[in-house]
C-alpha cells in the first residue's frame, strides 16, 4: 500500500453504508408497540406465544421500516446536500450509491411482503396500504406545513399490522394503539425539526417550525404528548391492562415531562437527548411493563 493510499479514507462496505443510511437502530421506536400489540392479541386468542408469527411480526416491522427510510433518504437527498446538519449522509458523501439505495429498499420491501404473506391473506392484501404514507412522507414537506401528521399516519400502521398478523381480523383496540403511537411520533419529530428551521426556511422546506416557529412547534409538540397518553390510558382500558401497564403508562407520562422539562424554546441544547434518548426509552419501558402485565395475567411462554 502506498502512503497515498494510505491517507485515502476508508470507505465502509455497501452493507455497513445501508445499514448506517437507514439508522437500524431506530426500529426500537416503533417495533415495541407492534410486540404490545401482537401480545396481546394472542392473549386475547389463546393466552399463548405465538414464537413463529412474532418472528414473521419482527421481519415484516424491519422490512418495511427499513424500506421507507431508504425511500426517505433517496427522494431527500438533494435537500440533504443543502442542509449543514444531514450533508454528511451517505447519498451525499458518495459513499452509497443511489442505485445501491435503491436495490437495497426493494429488497427490505420485498421481505416486508414476504413476511406479510406468511402471515395471511389480509396481513397481504393490505400491505400496500401500510406503503404508501411511507413513500408519501418524504414528499410532504414539499407541499404541506404538516409532514409530521403524514409521519404519523405512517407509524400508526405498526401497531394495527401487529394485531392483524396474529388474529388476521380487525381490532379497533390496535387502532387506538396506532393512533397513540402515531400521535407521539409526530409530536416528536415536531421537536427535531426545531433544528433545521433556519435551514428549511432558507431553502424551502416545509414545517410547523419553518411556518409557525419554534415555540408553536414546541407547544404542539407538547399536545401530541398530552393527546398521547390519554390514547395511551384509553387503550389500557379497553384491553382491561393490570398493574403493570399503568405502572408502564406512568413512567412514561413521567419521560414525557422530562422531555418537555429539557427542551424549551429557547434552549435546544438537549434536543438529542430528548429525541433518541428519552424516546427510545419511552418504547422500551412500556414494552417490558405491558409484557410483565400480560404475563402476569395468564400469557404462556
Amino acid at each position: 500500500m502506498t502512503s497515498a493510499s494510505a491517507a485515502l479514507p476508508q470507505q465502509p462496505g455497501r452493507t455497513k453504508a445501508f445499514l448506517r443510511l437507514v439508522m437500524i437502530e431506530h426500529s426500537v421506536f416503533a417495533l415495541p408497540f407492534a410486540y404490545i400489540a401482537a401480545l396481546t392479541a394472542m392473549y386475547e386468542w389463546d393466552e399463548n406465544i405465538h414464537w413463529g408469527r412474532l418472528l414473521l411480526v419482527t421481519v415484516a416491522m424491519v422490512g418495511l421500516r427499513t424500506f421507507a427510510m431508504a425511500a426517505n433518504r433517496i427522494i431527500d437527498r438533494e435537500i440533504d446536500a443543502r442542509n449543514p446538519r444531514t450533508a454528511h449522509r451517505e447519498l451525499v458523501t458518495g459513499a452509497m450509491s443511489v442505485k445501491h439505495a435503491w436495490t437495497g429498499a426493494l429488497v427490505a420491501l420485498a421481505v416486508f411482503l414476504g413476511a406479510a404473506a406468511l402471515l395471511n391473506p389480509l396481513c397481504l392484501a393490505l400491505a400496500p396500504v401500510a406503503v404508501i404514507p411511507m413513500v408519501v412522507y418524504p414528499y410532504g414537506k414539499r407541499f404541506t406545513n404538516f409532514p409530521q401528521a403524514i409521519l404519523g399516519l405512517a407509524q400508526a400502521m405498526g401497531p394495527v399490522g401487529g394485531w392483524l398478523a396474529i388474529t388476521g381480523s380487525w381490532s379497533w383496540d390496535a387502532v387506538v394503539l396506532g393512533l397513540a403511537v402515531g400521535v407521539w411520533i409526530g409530536g416528536f419529530d415536531l421537536i427535531y425539526a426545531c433544528q433545521d428551521v433556519d435551514t428549511d426556511r432558507e431553502i424551502g422546506v416545509k414545517s410547523v417550525p419553518a411556518r409557525f416557529g419554534i415555540p408553536a412547534a414546541i407547544w404542539g409538540a407538547r399536545a401530541c404528548h398530552t393527546v398521547t397518553t390519554a390514547l395511551f390510558v384509553w387503550y389500557a382500558i379497553l384491553t382491561d391492562a393490570g398493574a403493570f401497564f399503568w405502572l408502564g403508562l406512568l413512567i412514561v407520562a413521567g419521560a414525557f415531562v422530562y422531555e418537555h422539562t429539557i427542551v424549551r424554546p429557547t434552549d435546544l441544547s438537549r434536543l438529542n437527548r430528548a429525541f433518541f434518548s428519552v424516546n427510545g426509552f419511552i418504547g422500551i419501558a412500556l414494552f417490558v411493563c405491558a409484557l410483565l402485565d400480560l404475563l402476569v395475567r395468564g400469557l404462556t411462554v
